[in-house]
């Protein structure tokens, strides 16, 4: 079994935009890569998991989630980095788009992206971490039963103000590089 770092995308990775409904919305945070490159190098699986809803609204298609992600690989390699795979829930109860429009367990904060991750790639979800910038974030990782850390960037800072009622991160961190860092560092424990 591997150990993942399931990463939330915007507000994480990539800069907190709205609704991302172009490709020339995209902005990565300056250590994106660079963490995402010293994950990669532990022998981490990095997943990103994200919810678009904007799908169910009819805001955006589920082709340009596709070329965002696409987008993000390149500018990863570049760097020589890499997501391992990408999931992403286009539901929401209240879409406009009638076959969307549904309730889900792939929509954060329930665990089935990375229960279904953990399925298509043999990771062990009790060793692997989950990192975002909202409360959903950190209590879906508690809730599949991985490690969570909550990051200060995106909506982080304001999430940070208002604590989870019945959540609580392992760890805050400034970034997604501050992320790494602590995760590795629990890992060598």
């Amino acid at each position: 079994m591997k150990r993942a770092v399931f990463l939330d995308r915007d507000g994480t990775v990539i800069e907190e935009v709205g609704y991302l409904n172009r490709l020339d919305r995209v902005a990565f945070f300056p250590w994106s890569v660079d963490a995402i490159r010293v994950l990669n190098d532990a022998g981490l699986l990095v997943v990103v998991v994200t919810n678009q809803a904007g799908v169910a609204r009819g805001y955006f298609d589920e082709a340009l989630v596709r070329d965002t992600h696409a987008l993000i690989d390149r500018r990863l390699a570049a760097g020589r980095a890499r997501v391992d795979a990408y999931y992403y829930c286009p539901h929401h109860p209240q879409g406009s788009v009638e076959a969307l429009r549904r309730e889900c367990d792939c929509r954060k904060p329930r665990p089935g992206m990375i229960h279904q991750a953990a399925r298509d790639l043999g990771i062990d979800v009790a060793g692997s971490f989950v990192v975002g910038d909202r409360w959903l974030d950190v209590e879906m990782g508690r809730a599949a039963g991985a490690h969570a850390v909550l990051v200060r960037t995106g909506y982080g800072q304001n999430e940070e103000r208002r604590p989870g009622e019945s959540v609580t991160a392992d760890y805050v961190a400034d970034n997604l590089m501050d992320a790494a860092s602590w995760i590795l560092r629990r890992l060598r424990q």
